[in-house]
């Protein structure tokens, strides 16, 4: 019984800028171009099992597999996904937000040296500081 090769050979028809890209992907990577093409649809089905079906944009869902892969958690990849599904008025508006509550709460004051000709009047300052 004759073994069964562990590659097959398909045709496949690509628009130029595509061809180009691949071209660009296996000399950076120094890869096969069919390398490249494989690892992009091992990438696309990883993406259609992440959500279990296949129902779901395909673009965010290989964003999604892409953000794993470069290193983002879950927590983070959650946070990414609330911020996304707020509308870009929403963002500018929470980022304001943020922007505000960072802020310190008071400017601090200079430092200055203040001097007295007597040490009552060193009293004197501190009862009217001292009173609220």
């Amino acid at each position: 019984m004759p073994k069964r090769k562990p590659y097959a050979r398909i045709a496949i028809t690509l628009p130029d800028a595509d061809l180009a890209a691949a071209d660009r992907l296996a000399r950076v990577q120094d890869r096969s171009r069919s390398w490249i093409v494989a690892e992009a649809i091992r990438r696309y089905a990883a993406a259609m099992d992440l959500t279990g079906s296949t129902a779901a944009a395909p673009e965010r869902t290989l964003a999604t597999a892409s953000l794993q892969q470069h290193g983002l958690g879950a927590q983070r990849l959650a946070q990414l996904k609330r911020d996304l599904s707020l509308t870009p008025e929403a963002r500018v508006r929470a980022a304001e937000e943020t922007l505000r509550l960072s802020a310190p709460r008071k400017q601090p004051r200079a430092n200055r040296i203040v001097t007295f000709d007597r040490f009552e009047d060193f009293l004197d300052r501190k009862r009217t500081l001292d009173v609220p």
